[in-house]
């Protein structure tokens, strides 16, 4: 906890795979551009669904990344993990992290909402049309759930890592990174690697279809016309570091993390709760040592749906105020809901403002809606000066995980 003693964590390295763009750069040039990822669905037979868009990661070359494992033996959202964290650490400055990070303690934290659920889908079709005699175990040897962060560790060799899967759905990416920082802070490891990852699969969109919250063409969080949510996929894995370990490697620092809040109220299914919601808001900001003045911009859950937008828009005004609550975006209008990646891509859209100075839009944005009430940035991103950003991630079951970062300063380096 930020009120005890314990080191500064910072933001080292960014690993990004998304439908706007796979690397930190191209990430932060589709953030910068508004870019949408929505499209006709690809990884699964849509027929007899009236409704087929979503965010899928395209041209993603597993190749390209993963050098020492057997692409075949990983599913997709493993290797979009296993890709972002060679990314990550490449971006950190450890050129060959199979050696710099074999021996040293480290942890690897990864949240997901479905694991290799892409997977399952494909070996029960299989069993429909062929029988069970007739599976892939290969395909079925991908399955568990816990190889979205070992095959990390098996990818880098590493000797001295504790490799943890957090299952707590849409913010898991958020709870993965929290972990890290305790870990961190409280002395156990110099070193996380922490995110999520989550490929689009058949049983996720068919869930949120028969809950009617799929929207038909586009994401548009906290707008009055809003349809739903469009489900999408991809990877966050953020390197963190203590402050003193990253200054000893002359390492670039993107951000500091602060602190954060976790709660689970479990109160409902898939509503959330508002006063819940508030509570985390404010353990996260107690945790961080941060008033609520001092938070410049929030990168909201913002799915939207009606009950999200609402719930969630009530609940920043309750915590900040009516008058002028912090501008509030949502980048799943961009890249749509990636489940387990979803706080871990906006931690690095969060990383990525504070550096490069500036808020990304809400886009496919008309009019706001009065019940929200906050002002979403619009459209096109705007320059800011800012120090402290705040990232929510709101999950079914009510758990709920609140991040904040604040901004490197000058004289660290």
């Amino acid at each position: 906890m930020r009120g005890e003693p314990g080191r500064r964590v910072v933001v080292t390295g960014l690993g990004a795979v998304s439908g706007i763009g796979i690397g930190a750069a191209e990430f932060l040039a589709g953030l910068r551009a508004g870019k949408s990822a929505a499209g006709p669905i690809t990884a699964f037979d849509t027929e007899g669904f009236d409704r087929s868009t979503a965010c899928e990661v395209k041209d993603f070359e597993p190749d390209r990344w993963i050098r020492n494992l057997d692409v075949r033996t990983l599913g997709r959202a493993s290797r979009f993990s296993v890709a972002a964290a060679r990314m990550a650490v490449a971006d950190a400055g450890f050129p060959e992290p199979e050696s710099a990070l074999r021996d040293i303690p480290c942890l690897i934290s990864v949240g997901t909402t479905d694991g290799e659920s892409r997977d399952l889908d494909h070996l029960v079709e299989e069993e429909v049309d062929l029988g069970p005699e007739r599976m892939d175990p290969t395909v079925a040897r991908r399955v568990p759930a816990g190889r979205l962060s070992s095959a990390i560790a098996q990818e880098f060799g590493l000797t001295r890592a504790e490799a943890v899967t957090l299952p707590t759905a849409c913010a898991a990416g958020n709870y993965a990174v929290g972990y890290g920082y305790d870990a961190i802070r409280g002395g156990d490891v110099d070193v996380a690697l922490c995110g999520g990852a989550d490929a689009l699969c058949r049983k996720t969109f068919t869930g949120f279809y028969r809950l009617g919250t799929i929207a038909p063409e586009r994401c548009q969080p906290f707008d009055k016309d809003r349809k739903g949510i469009l489900t999408g996929e991809g990877a966050g894995i953020l390197v963190l570091e203590s402050l003193e370990s990253a200054l000893a490697r002359g390492a670039r620092i993107y951000a500091e993390v602060l602190g954060y809040g976790l709660n689970c109220d479990a109160d409902h299914p898939v509503a959330p709760n508002q006063d819940s919601v508030v509570r985390c808001m404010r353990l996260a900001l107690e945790n961080a040592r941060v008033k609520p003045d001092e938070v410049d911009f929030i990168s909201a859950h913002g799915t939207g749906t009606k009950a999200n937008d609402t719930t969630e828009a009530r609940a920043i005004r309750q915590v900040f105020g009516d008058t002028a609550p912090p501008r509030t975006v949502s980048i799943k209008s961009m890249i749509g809901h990636s489940m387990g990646a979803a706080g871990a891509l906006a931690s690095i859209a969060c990383s990525l403002a504070l550096t490069e100075g500036f808020i990304p839009p809400t886009i496919n944005h008309e009019h706001t809606d009065p019940e929200c009430g906050l002002d979403c940035v619009p459209n096109q991103a705007v320059t800011a000066d800012l120090k402290v950003v705040q990232n929510n991630g709101l999950a079914f079951g009510g758990n709920n995980a609140v991040v904040i970062f604040g901004k490197a300063r000058a004289d660290w380096s």
